[in-house]
């Protein structure tokens, strides 16, 4: 069985250079590549473009990448959390593609499956469909999106082996699972690394054969974007 285990996640992101263009995994805070990114910033490797649904808060996530200024190019879908990132979007420091949450993901899921395009009605009619092919079907409209085309998919697992075959947990399936195999080089952090036959084959989201890298992640914080309690009564 091949093993594709690293030993520590400076390991995991060797190749990352400036440049480079990234699909990072998580929906909200939730499901994030949390040491993958911290990685990233003690590299200071620039100009990143950085797909993901979420930019992160202004102190958390991906907002560590765009305080120091490290991402040139985001395309998320969405970014409200994030006071930093709307500044530098409106001065102009930053170049943002927003597009629909469904469409992101399937951007992800057709580089991974090895499709370069689909059709899809969301966005027709709009500025998302600008510059791009439009086609008729059954007397609907669509818009023709391409497979994104990245350099490295960074992960987020709740539990996986050495040979790479993942589980996921909660809404950290929402992108993750779709991110798998759509770059050149995927790169899982995960809670728990387990010897491969520990997984139950009948749990597991995603095979191996998805994934080139895998890391045991530590130190998670795992933030809550806005915490709502009930008041005590």
């Amino acid at each position: 069985m091949i093993n594709k285990t690293v030993s520590s996640i400076e390991e995991a992101l060797s190749g990352v250079k400036d440049g480079m263009t990234m699909l990072l995994g998580g929906f909200g805070l939730s499901g994030i590549p949390e040491n993958a990114i911290a990685q990233l910033v003690r590299l200071n490797v620039k100009e990143l473009t950085c797909i993901s649904n979420n930019a992160g808060v202004d102190d958390f996530g991906l907002g560590l990448l765009l305080k120091k200024h490290q991402i040139k190019k985001m395309i998320s879908s969405y970014v409200g959390e994030n006071a930093e990132f709307e500044r530098q979007m409106l001065s102009g420091e930053l170049d943002v593609e927003l597009i629909p949450q469904g469409t992101l993901a399937e951007r992800c899921r057709a580089a991974q499956a090895g499709f370069p395009a689909f059709y899809t009605p969301a966005g027709y009619g709009t500025e998302v469909a600008e510059g791009k092919e439009t086609r008729e079907f059954d007397g609907k409209m669509y818009v023709l999106e391409e497979a994104f085309k990245a350099d490295f998919a960074f992960i987020k697992a709740w539990k996986g082996d050495e040979a790479g075959n993942l589980i996921f947990k909660g809404t950290a399936r929402n992108f993750n699972p779709n991110m798998c195999g759509a770059a050149k080089i995927t790169v899982a952090e995960v809670e728990e690394l387990l010897p491969v036959g520990s997984l139950d084959p009948n749990q597991i989201h995603i095979p191996g054969i998805f994934v080139q890298r895998i890391v045991q992640g530590k130190n998670y914080e795992k933030r809550i974007e806005q915490r709502t309690v009930r008041q005590s009564s």
